[in-house]
């Protein structure tokens, strides 16, 4: 017998869940941002709000339905089933945190504080769930492009934006990179890292970063099977160059790093604390994820 679909509901603690948590009480966490020129109020609307929006969600999904909830602290820890359908209510950002622990299950965008977010994942309403979730498992979905780390030994690491390489604590890094079928062309370098990212990336930190070295190549659509890659202030000396600072990577290419400093990390979509960890002598190849983000509509 097949199991019904299951509606998994990711959300976060918003930020007044976290200042009461942290001050014990709404009195004390009002104080606390009275001191810093802010007004509690307007923290807890949009606490009242989020909230709201989890609750219509809930209200929408089908009796025959199984449901689960995880907070974005979670994620790394919840088993996700083949059957999942994924309500992420909240902001854009909290559709890439997920993003990388999923294998195909469609994902459903929440917008809970329309007007606060660009709304490029989260992109429907509450009102929108009863209509989105009947029609999971047909509606149209976009197939957006994802990034993916491999180490040498197997560790492996997905994103929807970005991928991060570098010093935990962005110091300088030192690694000798090159790009697979370049000829073996390898350039040893000191830099505060190196970024890859995608074109659903392309409206954040990777634009950024392209927008700082004068927008001369042509950014990648979220669909497109192309990434962008940038090193980030590398610095020539005697032992270390820059002539290999940017570039793109298409269908199976791929850009190698072989680590040549104590510790290095790699971490996706600013989740630091789900990071690689890699050492000495290590290497790690990135390029193009042969999974997809199925974002519905």
């Amino acid at each position: 017998m097949s199991l019904a679909p299951r509606a998994v509901l990711v959300h976060r603690t918003t930020e007044y869940e976290e200042l009461v948590a942290r001050h014990g009480t709404h009195g004390q966490a009002a104080y606390f941002l009275g001191t810093r020129g802010r007004d509690i109020e307007e923290v807890a609307d949009r606490h009242h709000r989020a909230r709201r929006a989890l609750a219509e969600v809930v209200a929408a999904i089908p009796l025959a339905w199984r449901q689960a909830r995880v907070e974005r602290a979670d994620l790394d820890r919840f088993l996700f089933g083949p059957e999942d359908v994924l309500v992420v209510v909240g902001q854009d950002g909290l559709v890439a945190n997920v993003a990388k622990y999923l294998s195909g299950q469609p994902v459903i965008g929440i917008d809970a504080d329309p007007g606060r977010n660009p709304g490029v994942l989260v992109r429907h309403r509450p009102a929108d769930a009863a209509r989105l979730l009947a029609s999971a498992g047909t509606a149209a979905a976009d197939e957006l492009t994802m990034v993916e780390a491999v180490a040498d030994d197997t560790q492996r690491l997905v994103a929807l934006n970005e991928i991060y390489l570098g010093a935990a604590g962005h110091q300088t890094a030192r690694y000798r990179l090159g790009l697979e079928g370049d000829g073996g062309v390898v350039e040893a370098q000191a830099s505060s890292g190196v970024i890859v990212g995608t074109g659903t990336g392309a409206t954040g930190w990777l634009r950024s970063v392209w927008q700082e070295r004068g927008g001369r190549q042509r950014l990648p659509s979220p669909a497109d099977e192309r990434l962008l890659w940038f090193v980030r202030e590398a610095w020539p000396s005697p032992a270390t160059g820059t002539s290999l600072v940017s570039g793109e990577l298409t269908g199976p290419a791929r850009l190698t790093l072989t680590v040549e400093s104590e510790r290095l990390v790699a971490f996706g979509d600013g989740m630091e604390s789900d990071a690689l960890e890699l050492t000495w002598g290590q290497s790690v190849r990135v390029g193009v994820c042969g999974e997809r983000l199925r974002l519905t509509g």
